[in-house]
């Protein structure tokens, strides 16, 4: 197998960007670094159809291996045929190589096996053939027949040699391809429970859909089910189709052994290929369900990671309780701690009065401009006080209710610990709370994804895929709207291409050490940061307030000094970027000519457009481009909502049946699929995405239930 051209093939992308790809790849480039600097090599590709390419090539590189291992494993069996060997190279998945490979595979002790031990091969061989037309075929049983060997009967020697080819069945890696296909197309998902068993899956307790139709989520929510003893879950498919596609590989003709041939497909379909391929298209049901719900978390991580940040305002962060009190910090425009303390504003201990005055001095003391409030525990409470008291104070100050999702994880860990030692746990969680309304990315990178809450059975997916998926979408983020080298924390620096937790935190002793870098050029100085890692990550980090403007843009070193000739080209300087006197320049690009401007420069065409937009708003954010986080200044409650009221929500979850939206009464409302457009929709991540501000109509509220149905599409 060819494996660039099969990608080629596969994504529909130029064999030149595959090879490119490939050896980029080999050479320990990052893919943010190759989706952003080798434009020109890869054909402008996102890194999204990056990561996908790269998995796929692991994959395909993997099967190649396989192939290997097993070609050399039948070889030293003196087994292999031309035939054998065009079948593993014409195979495409791990699964076909699996199924060839299967009878040269060294079994456990088998009553197949054993029949062949005592020597019933031939007669088994007989059987298959079904050549006898005439004759007593009883005649040529008699002849194996060994006591010793424990065939003490005609019956028993038949017997044996139906075990053999029961077992040749079972094998046949093309009766095996038929079967599984037809359980996808054919075959019906069915699970029971019992009625008395009181539990979430009663929905399943009498359920079935077709193999072929049921949606990833179902699956993780029956396989969670069936963990969990609430069902039990099997695949249904007819046994005449399966046993008569296994008939026409095998059954040839009318003779004096086909009826054996018959009895022996069926035992070979019952117990031993049955099991077998239900367990096979189960696992493989739930590698999609898992690959699907990943993904989804993925696509919900990317908008809620890159949520604009509210900038240059000091901050209060409130972590909401019952008992223990609502923990209060404020912090400055940087996210620096200024201010500590409790307020017990909730029940049991309802100190209302109290917990007001201590907060309007707090809001006094450090001209707080915004509060953020946790959703958790003693959300709807807290809000309901933060409401009311914004109405007594002078000044204008409007509140967000925050995802907290992990905040208390993130605060009892040793990094926590470490940033915070003077803070206790509960604390630290009111700081993390109030950051994440200032800069939702480089706080958010501290927590492990999963606890974010952004996706479906989030927790019931393999790990090391899970951390792979959503660890390439914070470095993805991070990197798109870059790092300010002299402010970002070890474990925003961790995400940055080229580095590593290690690098990270010599970068920050270095700081802490030496001072603010003032140019690029002196991370070559930190410790174990050598030139491939000074390559990767030199571009995606910025200083600010440096010497040189351009080590706030995204432009990389290595593109200096064809920067520079770009703005000689046409009479400018360093200093009129900082000046904003670069507006005339795409202008003057376009009429000198795109290619001819970038072959001055030495550079390509993708290379010149991304220069100019950075020469142009160097240390832009993208982030800022987004519609801005909703704010509020009052609240509403359940009670508050009729059918028929037309609301504005904040989207906090997309999932496959639908999308959950924040609309300021603590509980979100679900936008069902069928109510999101007026048109079809295949998909809701097709129409919204994590964050949008989002135009809604109630539909009906169960309060007994904490239900609220929502709906985007126009109601008549």
């Amino acid at each position: 197998m060819n494996i660039v051209t099969c990608l080629a093939q596969e994504f529909n992308i130029k064999v030149q960007y595959i090879s490119n790809i490939i050896t980029l790849i080999d050479e320990q480039n990052t893919i943010p670094f190759i989706a952003r600097y080798r434009k020109e090599m890869t054909g402008s590709l996102d890194d999204q159809i990056l990561r996908e390419l790269a998995d796929r090539l692991t994959y395909l590189r993997n099967l190649e291996k396989r192939k290997e291992e097993i070609i050399d494993s039948i070889t030293s069996q003196d087994m292999m045929t031309e035939t054998i060997m065009a079948s593993i190279d014409k195979a495409m998945t791990l699964s076909e190589i699996e199924d060839i490979y299967r009878p040269f595979k060294k079994k456990r002790r088998t009553k197949a096996t054993i029949a062949k031990e005592a020597g019933l091969i031939p007669l088994s061989d007989i059987i298959l053939k079904q050549e006898i037309k005439s004759g007593d075929f009883d005649d040529i049983a008699r002849q194996y027949i060994d006591a010793e060997k424990g065939i003490e009967t005609i019956e028993q020697a038949i017997e044996g040699a139906k075990d053999i080819i029961a077992e040749t069945v079972s094998d046949d890696a093309e009766v095996r391809k038929i079967l599984r296909s037809y359980t996808f197309k054919e075959g019906i998902l069915e699970s029971q429970g019992s009625e008395e068993d009181d539990s979430v899956y009663a929905m399943y307790y009498q359920y079935d859909e077709p193999v072929g139709k049921i949606p990833g989520y179902r699956i993780l929510a029956l396989n969670r089910g069936e963990k969990e003893n609430h069902l039990k879950v099997r695949i249904n498919v007819s046994e005449n189709d399966i046993l008569n596609k296994i008939n026409d590989r095998f059954v040839k003709n009318t003779s004096k052994t086909t009826q054996y041939v018959i009895e022996a497909v069926k035992d070979a379909w019952e117990r031993l290929i049955k099991p077998s391929i239900e367990r096979e298209v189960r696992n493989e049901l739930t590698e999609k369900a898992n690959e699907h719900a990943i993904n989804m978390f993925a696509l919900n991580l990317k908008p809620l990671l890159l949520q604009p940040p509210i900038k240059g305002k000091v901050t209060l962060g409130l972590d909401p309780a019952y008992r223990t009190g609502c923990k209060i910090a404020v912090v400055d425009e940087t996210g620096k701690v200024l201010d500590t303390a409790v307020i017990y504003p909730t029940p049991p201990a309802n100190k209302v009065e109290e917990a007001k005055a201590k907060l309007k001095s707090l809001i006094k003391k450090h001209d707080v401009n915004i509060i953020a409030i946790g959703n958790g525990t003693a959300s709807k409470e807290s809000e309901m006080f933060v409401a009311e008291l914004l109405k007594e104070t002078d000044k204008k100050i409007q509140y967000m209710v925050v995802n907290e999702s992990g905040a208390s994880v993130y605060s009892a860990s040793k990094l926590a610990a470490s940033e915070f030692p003077q803070y206790d746990v509960s604390i630290r969680s009111a700081i993390s709370i109030a950051r994440r309304l200032q800069d939702p990315l480089a706080e958010l990178v501290k927590i492990d994804p999963k606890s974010i809450g952004v996706g479906q059975y989030q927790h019931d997916m393999p790990k090391v895929k899970m951390d792979t998926a959503l660890g390439g979408v914070v470095e993805d983020c991070v990197n798109a709207v870059g790092v300010d080298i002299n402010t970002a924390s070890a474990s925003l620096l961790s995400y940055v291409s080229g580095l590593n937790a290690a690098v990270s935190n010599n970068i920050v002793d270095y700081r802490d050490e030496k001072g603010s870098f003032k140019n690029r050029r002196e991370l070559k100085k930190v410790p174990k940061l050598g030139p491939k890692a000074y390559e990767q990550s030199a571009g995606f980090l910025r200083i600010p307030n440096g010497k040189n403007i351009l080590d706030n843009t995204s432009v990389h070193p290595e593109s200096y000094e064809a920067a520079k000739k770009l703005l000689e080209l046409f009479d400018y300087k360093l200093s009129d970027i900082a000046n904003d006197g670069l507006r005339d320049l795409p202008v003057q690009i376009n009429d000198m000519g795109e290619k001819e401007v970038a072959k001055a420069c030495g550079i390509g065409v993708p290379t010149l457009k991304d220069m100019v937009a950075e020469l142009q708003k160097p240390g832009r954010d993208i982030r800022d481009e987004l519609p801005p986080p909703m704010l509020r200044s009052d609240i509403m409650t359940m009670s508050d909502l009729k059918a028929g009221m037309a609301l504005t929500g904040t989207v906090r979850n997309v999932i496959d049946f639908g999308v959950f939206v924040d609309i300021g009464v603590h509980q979100d409302g679900l936008v069902h699929i069928s109510q999101l457009s007026d048109s079809f929709v295949k998909h809701p991540s097709d129409i919204v995405k994590v964050g949008d501000i989002v135009k809604v109509t109630v539909l009906s509220v169960e309060e007994d239930k904490k239900r609220i149905s929502l709906a985007m599409r126009k109601q008549n």
